[in-house]
């Protein structure tokens, strides 16, 4: 929050409108109301509502109740799927390769898909049927890294797994077949890999999928004071990020992409996000910092979506879903 010296504005309370050009699933989104506590939504701490970063216990706890839920709301998606999933063990680290039931033989395209979860959650069954929606939904076989997560393994254990992943697609595909993407916590990491793959001289991607990125762990930007309580998805992060960041510089552009040096390359790139999303800023400044670079960035903002837009549920997310597949398509190597 700000310091004693930083200027202030102070707004009156309003109550504000669901807008009424949008389409009814996307009111039903943004009439849920906030996030329950714990997710920070609404409050003012830096902490965001989450446990202490010390408290080991109480992590694994919450973590591992929230994963069973997803899983439980993913659970009858995966014998619906039009694709295999297969599981891949690369020196320890776990990928679920999705493979369209309709894709052919002969097409080396592949997406490199990192999940999000607010850097802790998301791993294990979820990620895995999300590899073969992924696939069956493209026609283009798609890996799922299942990146170990804190409190056992915070930074850089995940960037790494991630790097591991990417240099093993580069044994058997060439640069310009690989897209890297994710979304929220994965679209940091998407970007954290492409910086630090380009650090080490490693071939850079085709292009990079950036969904309601976190890119900026140290929530310096304007909308994380904008847009809290307006978000009805997202709350603060802190907490969440000092445990990732495990004593680590939270500018570090391996943790904090925004805060990286895209002079020195970058692929092309689709950002997106909405007007209430929590993450705005991090997209929009993210936008900014590769045009000014001189790279190629695409930016696509939803009216009052809120983070991760509205849930797949809405013909505004499959919009947005044309768009990013016609991005992709235009730049994969065939």
């Amino acid at each position: 929050m700000a310091s004693d010296d930083t200027p202030v504005l102070h707004v009156p309370a309003r109550e504000i409108p669901v807008p009424s050009a949008l389409s009814p699933e996307a009111k039903g989104v943004l009439s849920r109301g906030l996030p329950g506590a714990g997710n920070g939504a609404g409050t003012g701490d830096g902490a965001g509502g989450w446990p202490d970063p010390s408290d080991t216990a109480a992590w694994k706890t919450m973590i591992a109740a929230r994963d069973a839920a997803v899983a439980k709301m993913l659970g009858g998606a995966s014998p619906n799927m039009a694709a295999d999933i297969v599981d891949l063990d690369l020196d320890g680290v776990t990928v679920y390769v999705g493979v369209s039931h309709h894709a052919a033989a002969d097409d080396g395209r592949v997406l490199l898909s990192l999940h999000g979860g607010a850097l802790i959650m998301g791993g294990g069954a979820p990620c895995r049927t999300s590899a073969g929606m992924s696939a069956a939904s493209s026609g283009v076989r798609t890996w799922a890294v299942d990146y170990r997560m804190p409190p056992d393994h915070p930074y850089p254990t995940p960037l790494d797994d991630c790097v591991v992943a990417y240099e093993a697609l580069l044994r058997d595909h060439t640069p310009g077949q690989i897209i890297v993407g994710g979304g929220s916590a994965g679209a940091n990491l998407a970007a954290a890999l492409v910086l630090r793959v380009r650090d080490e001289g490693l071939p850079m991607p085709a292009a990079v999928v950036l969904r309601t990125p976190e890119l900026d762990l140290t929530e310096s930007g304007d909308t994380f004071h904008t847009l809290l309580g307006i978000d009805n998805i997202l709350g603060l992060l802190m907490n969440v990020n000092l445990l990732y960041a495990n004593g680590h510089d939270l500018t570090d552009p391996y943790l904090s992409p925004l805060f990286g040096d895209f002079t020195k390359g970058f692929p092309p790139t689709i950002l997106t996000s909405g007007t209430r999303d929590l993450f705005l800023s991090n997209t929009v400044r993210m936008h900014r910092a590769l045009r000014n670079a001189g790279v190629e960035a695409e930016l696509h903002v939803l009216e009052a979506a809120p983070h991760g837009a509205f849930l797949g549920m809405a013909p505004e997310d499959r919009e947005l879903e044309q768009e990013v597949s016609r991005f992709m398509n235009d730049h994969w190597e065939r």
